[in-house]
């Protein structure tokens, strides 16, 4: 074998080292930006207080119950999994509030495309004494078919609606019942942890807004979260 050839080769052969060198450098750089992507801190939750949103970056865990929806059977956690829940409490008796709530909920449902999951929307009552799941029934039926009504022993209500952020409290006026209670909506994920909270003034299109921007973000960052 003379120079010439011996030169040529020993080119090709630095030429091959180098190109498998960038290969490797470049397939390193790519993988350390995937993994840092994948293990990166997600994305923080929306800020959409301009419309009385608020957003938790970590859904909450609800507290654990058994009570009674409005067909009489038992309704319990895990009832709220595998779909988006819209959670008020309220009364059937509720002379404004309730019913104001209850249709701006009706008009949110008819906002939300289809591509978007359909919500559930729960009336918890704040009036267990007078809310027998037939009574609910009779109320929630006439919002529409995905709403439903929760009953049952006043401390497990009272324990429900405090892990949603709301309240409600009873007192008695010249020998009638009066019924006090939290004016907004919380959001339940689908793996029945509270998500968000809405507060009042509520507005049908802000409350479909929000709920559309939730779900992406979640999509995004909690995909297990998300889905229903």
């Amino acid at each position: 074998m003379n120079s010439g050839q011996s030169t040529n080769r020993s080119i090709r052969l630095t030429l091959a080292v180098m190109l498998l060198v960038v290969i490797l450098i470049f397939g390193l750089v790519i993988g350390r930006q995937t993994f840092l992507a994948d293990s990166g801190e997600p994305t923080p939750a929306p800020d959409l207080t301009e419309i009385n949103t608020y957003v938790y970056d970590q859904a909450r865990p609800l507290t654990d119950f058994q009570l009674v929806d409005e067909n009489g059977e038992s309704f319990t956690p895990e009832d709220l999994k595998g779909h988006w829940t819209f959670a008020f409490v309220g009364f059937t008796n509720c002379p404004d509030i309730c019913p104001a709530a209850m249709a701006n909920l009706r008009q949110t449902e008819s906002l939300l495309p289809e591509t978007l999951p359909q919500p559930q929307y729960l009336l918890i009552t704040a009036d267990p004494e007078n809310d027998t799941p037939a009574k609910l029934k009779e109320y929630v039926s006439f919002f529409g078919d995905n709403f439903h009504g929760a009953t049952g022993e006043l401390p497990i209500l009272r324990a429900l609606a405090e892990s949603l952020g709301a309240a409600f409290s009873e007192r008695e006026v010249e020998g009638e019942t009066l019924v006090s209670h939290s004016g907004h909506f919380a959001l339940i994920n689908p793996e029945g942890k509270l998500a968000a909270v809405i507060q009042p003034p509520h507005s049908p299109k802000d409350i479909a807004s929000a709920f559309r921007k939730i779900y992406e973000w979640a999509r995004e960052n909690h995909p297990r979260a998300a889905q229903s």
